[in-house]
């Protein structure tokens, strides 16, 4: 039998020896053909006694032997009078114990499935079953009929079992008759199946094209995709166009459905400029929010005319420093306005004037909590200010849920208890989790938001820094000056030149800045692996699980992080017989690799092991975070990670969620410093070689900084300032509710 060749399997379930509820994965014996073969796969609520035909392949696993994994299922009820009482007595039925199973088999025989369907009156003639019990009896396998039927009908559509799950625990009984009329509620949050997957089963459904149903879906589906790329809106025409290319459907058609959808406030229509923009009502609902929390914050009566002056007096001769007439005015601004934007470059002083303004507010007893995008950010605002700091998720504390969209145990009913929140790295923070974060605190909470404009905007939907900037409704203070301190770092000095579109001196040899020119791709990845594998650590100490990060422009390519990832995956990890791996489409997961979370999962719990040996437990890895594989088991086809102290177990269906992480796009990288950073700049789409996405990879390093690549190209980017466009709603909803009125500083 050759392995991987494609194969079927038929037989009867003789023992479940591994279940997970979660996802649906089973570790089962299949009676086949007087053998007994190890079947693994994502099969559900499988029990002993069933009718199995399995589609798959063998799989020889170093551990446990050769495997059978079923890629598609069909099941069928047991038939024989002793397969049907091995199936009762595995406990599917509730209230149905073995000895129950034996009476009713005993009693109807191979009708005893269908007694307990369609009679279950009769069953009263086992002793033991009341009338009572008899009705429960019957409920509880009807539900569980229910439940194979759906996931027997979806595993027809090439649908995981972890997507039956999903759809169970969404619609329960009524899952399959609303999937089978409407296929595109599987695109919905939650069920995350894509919507070309959903049109491919309406096809076979023979579900109209231009049904309401569809067209909704695909210009939902539109804008989420956009919402993706960061988009919390669209321009009407453009998703008029964008939706007909993808359907295939009449203009009045898309026109009809926008206004249903309309009408329902399922979709929202706002006036920019004059031109409509359509949006997503979580992100209408977030925008809106914002801008008119912002407007009541800006009006409410601090006495904005106080001057701090003399308190700022004192705090300079005890902290032995003088602050710049700027520092001293954002100062100012913060303890009298309520609100402050503090914006600037790296070293520009935003940390010194941040400690300033944070010693101050704790000088006139308020409470002051401070918080940050990521995890690597909340533990560098931490080193700098001496106070904890938590990300905005741990701070808000998110609330277990459905799965379908995140909430928080703070919002408007549950406020955090803080006068002062002061947060770092704004440009991260998208339109959703501000809102959540506005939600949590008092109108009469003082916010001091802290960032640095010229970076990328969030990897969420949304551009709120930029945009509450260009409002001008807000009092924003912008720090250039470079301190002399800050003036010995050439990543420093470069990173204002960049910003500035001027280039760097490229042939200078400083102590922390360097430009290693290559000019083929074998030659750029072979000193890639050089400088993880060899130079930095022999020279400097670091390594790439602790303190060098490779980043580059690009995904694609060979100088992009896929690429890149395979080959130092090879070098720094190679593959050993005492390192169990699990393989996935894209890649191959080992123990000891490097790797990083690529969307937000609410869901998945960790645990946490403090230094008094305290365990701490909680939910959600985000976008960005970046651990360590721990344990890669292969028969539960699970991962054990370390995410900097979080360890989370991710099974099998988690996986699409995680990738390599030795290098990461500069997109991802947002919010993190590193000790030494190594910057790929050769090849790939022109359209990600811009400016400020090079400015926010050079800002990445905080001790060493080695760009390799072309010098041609490094320049290019930095003459291309095209900034990244995003439709967003929010600075016009500021400016429309505020009027004419601009804030002078």
């Amino acid at each position: 039998m050759q392995e991987y060749e494609i194969k079927q399997l038929s037989g009867e379930v003789d023992s479940i020896i591994f279940r997970s509820e979660d996802t649906g994965f089973v570790v089962l014996k299949l009676a086949c053909d007087g053998d007994l073969i190890s079947v693994i796969g994502e099969m559900g609520n499988i029990e002993a006694g069933e009718e199995l035909t399995c589609t798959g392949r063998y799989e020889n696993n170093i551990k446990f032997g050769k495997q059978f994994r079923a890629e598609l299922i069909e099941r069928s009820l047991p038939t024989s009078a002793s397969s049907i009482r091995r199936y009762l007595a595995s406990g599917i039925i509730k209230g149905v114990n073995a000895v129950l199973a034996k009476r009713i088999v005993d009693e109807f025989g191979e009708s005893s499935l269908e007694v307990i369907e369609k009679e279950p009156v009769k069953l009263t003639k086992v002793e033991g079953i009341s009338a009572k019990k008899a009705d429960s009896i019957s409920a509880e396998f009807r539900k569980t009929y229910a439940v194979r039927s759906l996931m027997t009908m979806l595993n027809k559509f090439e649908l995981p079992a972890s997507v039956s799950i999903r759809a169970w625990k969404r619609w329960g009984e009524s899952a399959e008759q609303l999937i089978s009329s409407n296929p595109y509620v599987l695109c919905k949050e939650g069920i995350d199946v894509s919507f070309g997957k959903a049109d491919s089963i309406a096809s076979k459904l023979e579900l109209p094209q231009d049904c309401d149903e569809r067209v909704i879906a695909g210009m939902i589906w539109v804008l989420k995709e956009n919402a993706a790329s960061g988009h919390t809106t669209l321009p009407l025409d453009r998703l008029k166009e964008a939706s007909r290319a993808l359907l295939g459907v009449a203009g009045e058609v898309f026109d009809r459905c926008l206004e249903f959808e309309l009408s329902e406030d399922e979709l929202h229509m706002y006036i920019k400029n004059g031109r409509p923009f359509i949006m997503l009502h979580d992100y209408y609902k977030a925008e809106e929010y914002i801008a008119r929390r912002l407007s009541v914050m800006s009006e409410i009566s601090y006495d904005s005319q106080m001057d701090y002056s003399d308190v700022i007096d004192i705090a300079e001769e005890e902290n032995g420093i003088e602050y710049e007439d700027i520092q001293r005015k954002a100062i100012n601004l913060a303890l009298s306005k309520g609100f402050l934007i503090l914006t600037g470059g790296p070293g520009t002083g935003k940390t010194t004037t941040l400690n300033a303004i944070l010693s101050l507010f704790e000088q006139q007893s308020m409470n002051v909590m401070l918080a940050a995008p990521t995890g690597r950010a909340a533990k560098r605002l931490s080193d700098l200010t001496g106070h904890e700091a938590k990300t905005i998720h741990r701070l808000l504390e998110v609330k277990a849920g459905d799965g379908e969209r995140i909430s928080f145990v703070h919002n408007e009913n549950d406020q955090l208890g803080c006068d002062v929140l002061i947060v770092d790295e704004m440009s991260m923070v998208d339109s959703c989790l501000f809102e959540a974060l506005l939600r949590a605190i008092s109108v009469t909470c003082k916010l001091v938001l802290v960032g640095d404009s010229d970076q990328l905007p969030s990897v969420g939907a949304g551009n709120v820094l930029q945009d509450i900037i260009a409002s001008g409704v807000m009092p924003v203070i912008t720090l250039t000056e470079i301190f002399r301190q800050s003036q010995e770092s050439a990543i420093v000095t470069n990173a204002h030149k960049i910003v500035r579109g001027e280039h760097p001196d490229v042939t200078e040899r400083g102590r922390d800045f360097f430009f290693m020119q290559r000019l083929n791709y074998p030659d750029l990845q072979s000193l890639v692996v050089d400088l993880c594998r060899e130079r930095l650590p022999n020279t400097y100490g670091y390594n790439v699980f602790e303190n060098i990060q490779v980043l580059s422009p690009t995904r694609q390519g060979p100088s992009g992080t896929i690429e890149l990832n395979r080959v130092l995956q090879e070098k720094l990890n190679p593959p050993d017989e005492k390192k169990s791996e699990i393989k996935t489409p894209l890649y191959i997961f080992r123990k000891g690799d490097k790797v990083m979370q690529t969307k937000n999962d609410y869901d998945i719990l960790w645990k946490r092991i403090g230094d008094d040996e305290k365990v701490e437990e909680g939910a959600g890895i985000f976008n960005g975070d970046i651990g360590i594989i721990t344990a890669a088991n292969k028969l539960l086809n699970t991962l054990t990670i370390d995410f900097e102290g979080r360890v989370a177990i991710y099974s099998r269906d988690m996986l699409d969620k995680l990738e390599l992480a030795y290098a990461v796009t500069v997109h991802k990288s947002q919010g993190s410093e590193f000790d030494a950073v190594i910057l790929t700049v050769f090849g790939g789409f022109d359209k990600l070689y811009y400016r400020n996405l090079l400015y926010t990879a050079v800002t990445r390093a905080k001790k060493l900084l080695i760009i390799i690549g072309t010098q041609k190209l490094l320049f290019r980017m930095i003459d291309n300032d095209r900034r990244t466009l995003r439709y967003t709603c929010l600075k016009n909803m500021l400016l429309d509710l505020k009027g004419d009125e601009q804030l002078t500083i």
